[in-house]
């Protein structure tokens, strides 16, 4: 990569990457493996910069951390349980809902109980804020199983007894 490529691709991880390790924490409820598919999805991005900088970058890299968190997830072993660690980074965003420290511990392990695909689409709707069509892309599937996926996690996440005292409104922000 030339200077000035090499210099966007470090402007885009400066300005980004903290929003991609918290899609990938709330996909997978431990800040490890968060930061093992941030890095990956950033490699990913990496390799592909030079094609893609001139446009969707930021959706692009959307794409890839949800793909490599998931696929993550998919390989992890059975017996091991999501939400295994349950801290975010030292600094969390105040304007952030999930970085409030009252909300942060239930809310992701909550949404670790939650299946991966309804997990995606309650992260990337309310957490990320993107539209149904957006999420769809993001996740390789059409708006209706968006609705749908979102619409179960929703009536999931209403039922359960630790997130009784919480406004679920405020998972938009």
């Amino acid at each position: 990569m030339d200077s000035d490529t090499e210099g966007d691709y470090t402007a885009f991880v400066t300005h980004h990457a903290n929003a991609m390790w918290r899609t990938a924490y709330l996909l997978c409820g431990d800040r490890r493996r968060a930061e093992d598919a941030t890095q990956e999805a950033l490699l990913r991005l990496y390799r592909r910069w030079p094609k893609i900088r001139k446009g969707g970058v930021v959706a692009y890299a959307r794409k890839v951390v949800v793909s490599t968190t998931l696929d993550a997830l998919r390989r992890r072993s059975s017996t091991e349980l999501v939400g295994g660690d349950t801290y975010f980074a030292a600094e969390a965003d105040p304007a952030d809902h999930v970085g409030r420290a009252e909300h942060r511990l239930v809310i992701t392990q909550a949404l670790a109980e939650l299946p991966d695909r309804q997990r995606a689409c309650v992260v990337l709707r309310y957490f990320d804020d993107l539209s149904v069509d957006e999420t769809a892309e993001v996740l390789g599937c059409r708006p209706g199983t968006v609705k749908s996926q979102t619409m179960r996690a929703l009536e999931k996440l209403r039922l359960h007894p630790a997130l009784a005292g919480l406004d679920l409104a405020e998972l938009g922000g």
